[in-house]
């Protein structure tokens, strides 16, 4: 296992580290085992921000014994009420879901305190101005917490919590699909040539976050490097072709301020495959050469989350719904983070009018609209 420094905090996280969300369903022997295995294999950070206290007690039991071996990045704000997921920023109920967190893993602090899922502005700054980074400095100055850390999948946000003195690191999802826009501004100059050319057409704004992090010792964790297995499937990819495990790692280790990739398993197998990624040659670590050769009409009809289509004129954020819609459709069945995140957004895909206005703004065609229409009726709202 290769380790890099996490920015200014000075802890050494393997770059290869566990996202527990997917853990749910499986028996507490295979959690167990699968833990074991991966911190025998040098794996040393573990990301919790489910709030279900059955998941919580099962990794609990997962860390059992090895507690001096995890660095574990803990989400405040992530709530249970009712049964269910809710984010939130109330000091009432964020309290005592953080200190159920606590409890559930049997330890008595958290090595990152993760301000947990901020992808507004406006809810950026109500945080850092208000009493809920206050309660951030309390946990940190009675070393309950041991730095201070931010999860996003929004660029502005992230550049912000990079400018911010108390912010030491961000958790942020990071793929070539969610990276890569067209150079190109029409669809007629898009398709004037029949390839990708390579892997160079990285969103400014994001290639802006990435440089900046760097310059300011920001480290980035990152969670979606297979955009929830959709990297992983030809007919799911936006580039109409699969990437391996090794090829999604390679592309987010080889990005500015990335510290550790956190690989969402639910078994041994499936961190094996991740692991593996410390002993591939550089073919097999390759991904530009794959994305060169995919069909440039794999971006015709799809949404590879570029914000062109922006802005909306009822104020939805279009790319970030199409991105939690595909996630969540991936697995229908589950209550995955992406249904719970999307009943957070404060302008959901039901306000679509269907003026169309964004349409003629998106790179690869995709009929926004229509799929504003699936979204809604997928998430029910």
């Amino acid at each position: 296992m290769n380790y890099r420094v996490l920015g200014t905090t000075n802890l050494s996280v393997s770059e290869i580290g566990f996202g527990g969300e997917w853990i749910g369903k499986m028996s507490d022997d295979a959690i167990r085992e699968m833990m074991i295995y991966a911190s025998e294999r040098g794996v040393n950070l573990v990301d919790c921000w489910m709030s279900d206290p059955a998941i919580r007690d099962a990794l609990g039991r997962g860390l059992a014994g090895m507690r001096d071996k995890w660095i574990i990045q803990g989400h405040v704000g992530s709530t249970w009420q009712n049964g269910q997921y809710v984010r939130t920023r109330d000091l009432d109920k964020v309290r005592p879901a953080f200190e159920d967190l606590l409890c559930r893993l049997n330890t008595d602090y958290i090595d990152l305190g993760m301000i947990h899922y901020v992808d507004e502005m406006k809810d950026f700054n109500a945080i850092v101005e208000g009493t809920f980074m206050d309660y951030m400095r309390t946990l940190k100055e009675t070393h309950v917490i041991k730095h201070i850390g931010l999860s996003t999948h929004d660029v502005e946000v992230a550049k912000h919590a990079c400018l911010h003195p108390e912010i030491e690191m961000i958790m942020f999802s990071l793929n070539p699909a969610f990276d890569l826009a067209p150079a190109q501004t029409t669809l007629d100059e898009l398709y004037a040539s029949s390839r990708i050319e390579g892997c160079n057409n990285i969103d400014p704004d994001r290639a802006r976050l990435y440089a900046l992090a760097e310059h300011t010792k920001t480290a980035i964790t990152v969670m979606k490097a297979y955009a929830g297995g959709r990297l992983l499937d030809a007919q799911a990819s936006p580039f109409g072709v699969a990437l391996t495990p090794t090829q999604c790692l390679h592309y987010a280790l080889t990005r500015p301020a990335v510290a550790s990739v956190l690989v969402g398993a639910e078994s041994t197998d499936q961190i094996a495959q991740a692991i593996d990624y410390m002993s591939a040659t550089s073919e097999e670590r390759d991904y530009a050469s794959v994305l060169a050769q995919a069909p440039s009409h794999a971006f015709a009809g799809q949404c590879t989350y570029c914000g062109h289509c922006a802005p909306c004129s009822v104020k939805i954020n279009i790319a970030l719904v199409n991105k939690l819609y595909d996630l969540a459709s991936l697995r229908p069945d589950e209550n995955t983070g992406a249904q719970t995140h999307y009943t957070e957004l404060e302008h959901k895909a039901s306000a679509c009018t269907h003026c169309q206005a964004c349409e003629p703004r998106c790179p690869f065609g995709v009929p926004i609209a229509q799929r504003m229409d699936k979204a809604a009726a997928f998430f029910g709202c």
